[in-house]
């Protein structure tokens, strides 16, 4: 008995850091009432999904993941203060402003449909990614499905508002419908990544699916599903899938056409249960690496070797010291990868990265991951990357960032402007009433042999509990340097498992807010009102528009855009245009760093490229505020919309 308790004690101090209360004073977040389309609280609401008979003994797991959300400049106004957000219990997308939006970019909220495209209630919306697919200038949405490929709703030039019929719908990949049912590929996606990946200058897509293609949420369906095979090394999962960029009209029929790039992931690495992805250029050539953070199945690092109109990766793995646990390598851990999002978590100028596991003390404990980038600087970088070797050690324990719960989406943001990051992550699993952990406990010792029949799993049903009341988690640092999760103290603790992230500058007032999807609840909005805010750099960077003529402000996301600030005490920042990343939250498109206190003209670093692929960089001052830069083959300013 007093080891047990000597166990608990150690265990329950090493997820708490002191100064957490002090380093809470500095914050304060507002909740914001979020505006839903008329009649939507009429709407048929559930609590669980309807799945195949073969699952149905653990459609509570099934029904685990859906919820996401993403904030941007959908009206075209110069500011992302449009949100769009899957809520579960619908089965819907909503497409609304945020409630920080001036009257000028608040629109009429509605439901996003997919008619005339099929759709029908084998498929589940899962995700929404806003981006200028077609570079017309104007701001589309891609949605992501179970149960069927993304749907592409791309902005017709005409439309003058926001609204359903703002949007021409095509799939991501073409299906032929003749008689006007889906006979596509049952596609299962709970990551997306949208990037320029092979360095044209045009937005590549990466689609990471969960399951393989089956009949999950068909009650009729056939007894085609299974799941994982191993909980640590699974291959047989839906996998991740390459879309090049190849054309694009505009107009009122607008278009885009991708074509798939099925080599350009080595096999073993394309097979796993994705729920994450990202990228950033970690060379400083203008080619993205790839994260993938498979919930079963190792994740991977990818290294990008493309060429225009070629995408290859080439998969890099982490070295072991005598003294490295296995799962703490980079590539070969048996963790459960939920969530990523690359940040200069120690400020030296280089992307690090945080990787979501599953880390519930008497749970399932093993530790979120922070990759510290360990190369001395971009050439050792690829020198590095080149040879397979991925040069980044797991710290996660040192900065107190191991431990939260089942974690998921993760995003860094500085919300104090103070020039150092903080960490939000979403938690929880399934929300009920009678405590399951040991059942799941139980499988997690089970034969993997047995692994992959649904049968062999134990009952998760409506009522059953996993995880169900834990927090959005806030990491914040603290004097020692650690970071301590201070949810609590800012009042950020409702117990509702939560799954998406998003965060921008709605107000242009240089403040990050912060909007979270809830699985099997509403989302929040939340503003940042912390009291005390330092000095902050955000850009806006764009590049013209394909076909906008002279003196047209039609603009598009400078897509892999990265940016290294140094302010006049030497100190460096690094970060990106973040095309659409991680688990189920997309943050908006601004680059955003905090200055702390420094009021003068900071250095910043660009580095481009154009709508034809050549690569650019500059060195210039800016001052403190917002600022919107059009990149061509220099830096034009233009006046903030």
């Amino acid at each position: 008995m007093l080891l047990v308790a000597s166990l608990f004690f150690i265990i329950d101090s090493r997820v708490s850091v002191a100064g957490a209360d002090e380093a809470a004073t500095k914050y304060r977040f507002t909740e914001q009432s979020i505006a839903y389309p008329d009649g939507y609280d009429q709407l048929p609401k559930k609590t669980i999904r309807d799945v195949n008979r073969s699952y149905h003994k653990i459609r509570a797991w099934i029904s685990s993941v859906g919820a996401s959300i993403a904030i941007n400049d959908l009206t075209g106004h110069g500011r992302a203060n449009s949100l769009c957000f899957v809520d579960v219990r619908t089965n819907k997308v909503v497409v609304t402003y945020a409630p920080t939006a001036p009257k000028e970019d608040q629109f009429a909220p509605f439901l996003l449909d997919p008619a005339p495209l099929p759709f029908d209630d084998t498929m589940a919306p899962m995700g929404c990614v806003p981006g200028d697919y077609n570079l017309d200038g104007r701001m589309d949405l891609m949605v992501t499905y179970w149960g069927r490929v993304p749907i592409l709703f791309l902005h017709k030039a005409s439309a003058t508002t926001v609204s359903n019929a703002t949007y021409q719908r095509q799939e991501l990949l073409p299906q032929s419908s003749p008689d006007g049912i889906y006979h596509g590929p049952k596609w299962h996606t709970n990551a997306s990544l949208v990037s320029d990946l092979d360095g044209d200058g045009r937005p590549d897509v990466v689609i990471g699916n969960y399951f393989p293609e089956s009949d999950v949420l068909n009650t009729r369906g056939q007894d085609n599903v299974e799941m994982n095979e191993t909980l640590s090394s699974a291959t047989n999962g839906g996998g991740s899938h390459v879309l090049r960029w190849v054309s694009a009209t505009s107009g009122d029929n607008p278009s885009v056409t991708f074509v798939p790039e099925r080599a350009a992931i080595p096999f073993v690495a394309s097979t796993g249960w994705t729920l994450g992805l990202n990228a950033a250029d970690l060379t400083g050539r203008g080619l993205p690496d790839v994260y993938v953070a498979n919930d079963f199945g190792h994740d991977h690092l990818l290294h990008n070797v493309s060429r225009p109109g070629r995408i290859e990766f080439k998969v890099a793995v982490g070295e072991r010291t005598p003294t490295t646990p296995k799962s703490f390598v980079l590539g070969n851990g048996s963790f459960k990868g939920m969530g990523i999002d690359f940040g200069d978590l120690d400020r030296n100028g280089s992307f690090d990265m945080m990787v979501s596991n599953i880390t519930t003390a008497w749970g399932l404990e093993e530790s979120n991951f922070v990759w510290i980038n360990r190369a001395r600087d971009e050439r050792d970088m690829l020198a590095k990357l080149d040879k397979g070797v991925a040069p980044f050690t797991q710290e996660a324990r040192p900065l107190g960032l191991a431990w939260s719960g089942w974690g998921w989406d993760v995003k860094f943001g500085d919300f104090l402007n103070s020039g150092d990051l903080e960490v939000v992550q979403t938690l929880g699993f399934v929300k009920g009433k009678i405590d399951r952990w040991p059942w799941l406990q139980e499988m997690a010792m089970m034969n993997d042999d047995l692994m992959s029949n649904p049968a062999m799993w134990p009952n998760m049903q409506p009522g059953d509990d996993i995880a169900g009341s834990q927090p959005l988690a806030f990491f914040a640092r603290t004097e020692s340097g650690e970071f301590a999760n201070i949810t609590k103290q800012v009042g950020l603790d409702v117990p509702i498992p939560t799954r998406g992230i998003a965060t921008a500058d709605t107000r242009g007032i240089g403040a990050l807010d912060l909007a979270v999807a809830r699985q099997w609840g509403p989302p929040a909005f939340y503003a940042n009102e912390a009291p005390a805010k330092g000095n902050y750099l955000n850009l806006r960077l764009y590049r013209p528009a394909v076909g906008a003529a002279e003196g047209q402000m039609l603009c598009t996301p400078a897509y892999g855009a990265t940016v290294t600030v140094t302010t006049p005490d030497g100190r460096k920042q690094i970060s990106q245009l973040d095309g659409g990343s991680g688990h189920g939250g997309k943050r908006s498109f601004e680059v955003h760093f905090g200055l702390g206190a420094s009021s003068g003209p900071v250095t910043v670093d660009m580095r481009w490229r154009d709508l034809s692929g050549q690569q650019h960089s500059t060195s210039q001052q800016l001052t403190a505020g917002t600022h919107t830069l059009v990149l061509t083959d220099r830096v034009e300013e233009v006046p903030n919309r």
